[in-house]
């Protein structure tokens, strides 16, 4: 059995992707900061028949977050599939006139450290099964800026450009990276960005292993 580790497990979908990945076979390592979330979201996993265990860990914490991988092949087999998908603060939202270069530290953490972080601790891992795939989730404004939050816009476009380079280095190695683009958020009541519809979108890319990016929706 191998695992699909979600950094940013939640209640959405965290949880729809750890099911969807579940069912096919996939053990699943939840990453996030709250323990007792962390356990609800297992117990709630277990009750389903799915392999699964909680870690702890700050992903603006680099060692946290190492860690916190580390123990999750340790425990529940090598690292397949990376879904990176934290939600950013809101914070780091604020129109480009308020934003100071401090306001970016938290972003930047977050949305570039923080991905370069996990994809460095599962690859060598994945280069020894022969394959992997490491999902990278963002929303619009990874590919078209907005003032209105800036923060994020900067830092999801540093994350765009890693994502896309660690891709152009991965793809003859087995390695699959991609992008999902989100552009209406999750739920809502568009069918397309519910949860499962996501999670099950998820699963294709990882299963087709096609193109770098894919959006949900075309952002015109």
């Amino acid at each position: 059995m191998t695992t699909m580790a979600i950094v940013g497990a939640g209640r959405g979908l965290g949880l729809a992707a750890a099911r969807r990945f579940g069912k096919e076979g996939h053990a699943v390592a939840l990453i996030a900061r709250n323990k007792s979330k962390l356990d609800s979201l297992v117990s709630t996993l277990r009750s389903e028949g799915v392999t699964a265990e909680g870690f702890t860990a700050d992903v603006r914490d680099q060692s946290s977050l190492e860690a916190s991988i580390g123990q999750a092949a340790e425990q529940l087999g090598p690292i397949e599939v990376l879904q990176y998908s934290p939600v950013p603060a809101k914070e780091f939202m604020r129109p480009a006139l308020d934003t100071a270069a401090d306001d970016l530290v938290g972003p930047v953490q977050l949305s570039i450290y923080g991905p370069v972080t996990a994809s460095r601790a599962v690859i060598p891992g994945m280069q020894s099964l022969g394959r992997g795939t490491i999902l990278f989730i963002n929303g619009a404004s990874a590919v078209r800026p907005r003032g209105a939050v800036t923060g994020t816009s900067v830092a999801f476009a540093g994350e765009s450009a890693y994502a896309q380079v660690l891709h152009e280095a991965l793809a003859t190695g087995g390695i699959h990276v991609a992008q999902l683009i989100i552009p209406l958020g999750i739920g809502g009541g568009d069918p397309d960005h519910e949860p499962a519809a996501l999670a099950d979108r998820l699963w294709r890319i990882h299963s087709e292993r096609d193109e770098f990016r894919t959006f949900v929706k075309p952002l015109d």
